[in-house]
């Protein structure tokens, strides 16, 4: 009998923190990251994402800065001894940089947006060794909507009553 309710008990104990970590998880909020503004329009055939020439250089920066942070665009390219660093001008990295973020978020205007400092382009802005991503050949920078990492306290829970199972 006093077998049965230590086992209910680390039953109701096993359920209490597995709930508490799934409700953990949940309360955890995902940041959802887009690019300011924009609508949703897709656009037909092959498109590119480029910097505008003659837009303020502050605006141009800060696109910059938010596409290889917060928008989590691989920006080693434009990185000094990258394949695209030359010409070091803040529009030739603004290209790269909003045109890698465009093919990976789904090629979408809202996508080349960046506070109106970027357009569309029909014609591949590819150079020399600078190769712009062409859609499909970059994947998502969405956040997984799984994770992948494994659980301990459920073997920790096992553990505990396998040993309570076993001692009494």
């Amino acid at each position: 009998m006093r077998k049965n309710i230590i086992l209910q008990c680390l039953l109701l104990l096993e359920c209490y923190l597995a709930s508490t970590m799934e409700a953990a998880d949940a309360a955890v909020p995902v940041t959802v990251l887009s690019p300011p503004e924009g609508n949703t329009t897709f656009l037909d055939g092959t498109t590119w994402c480029v910097a505008l020439n003659g837009v303020s250089q502050i605006d141009l920066q800060n696109a910059l800065d938010w596409a290889c942070g917060l928008g989590m665009t691989n920006c080693k390219a434009i990185q000094e001894g990258g394949s695209c660093f030359e010409p070091d001008t803040l529009v030739s990295h603004a290209s790269y940089a909003f045109n890698s973020y465009y093919q990976q978020n789904g090629n979408s205007d809202i996508a080349c947006n960046f506070g109106g400092t970027a357009t569309v382009i029909k014609h591949n802005p590819s150079y020399n060794k600078c190769v712009y991503a062409a859609p499909g050949s970059v994947g998502s920078s969405a956040p997984s909507l799984y994770k992948q990492k494994p659980s301990f306290i459920w073997w920790k829970t096992v553990g505990v009553l396998l040993l309570l199972y076993l001692t009494s």
